[in-house]
């Protein structure tokens, strides 16, 4: 269990800027299975359409201390969500990530999916820690699956 206290929040349009420069961070990029830099105006797009849509879309700011660091999303795919997850380049290796995901599965107890690069080990490890199963590996990348835990 982590010891970092984290809070999470609904993401709202303002905090877009903030969310593509995550986003658009080397680090991130080489972690991301998706590795293009983003524009602005797209990025806009985005996230306006994905706040509009709470039933395919949910998407939470982790907060510690009230400082914003980091990042989840759900996605619904058929009969569970895929989560994604990016802690903010200067936050990250204090166990953010690992108690994001803890203080998600308390809001959010759906089964789940995500999928993590093979060289992603950080991410891999976080996902394991947090209940997730490899479930397979698909041209490097890895498929992980939680079950929901009621």
């Amino acid at each position: 269990m982590s010891s970092v206290d984290i809070q999470l929040r609904n993401a709202k349009f303002s905090d877009a800027e903030l969310l593509l420069s995550w986003r658009n961070h080397v680090s991130t990029r080489q972690a991301s299975l998706t590795t293009a830099e983003i524009d602005l105006a797209s990025h806009l797009t985005w996230l306006e359409a994905s706040l509009a849509m709470p039933e395919q879309r949910r998407l939470w700011i982790a907060e510690l201390s009230d400082e914003a660091v980091g990042s989840c999303r759900a996605d619904k795919k058929a009969d569970t969500w895929e989560l994604s997850w990016m802690v903010a380049p200067t936050a990250r290796g204090r166990g953010v990530a690992q108690a994001m995901l803890q203080a998600l599965f308390v809001v959010f107890d759906q089964s789940c999916s995500a999928q993590v690069k093979a060289d992603n080990v950080a991410s891999i490890k976080v996902a394991e820690r947090s209940g997730f199963r490899c479930v397979g590996d698909v041209e490097g990348v890895l498929q992980f699956q939680r079950d929901k835990a009621n």
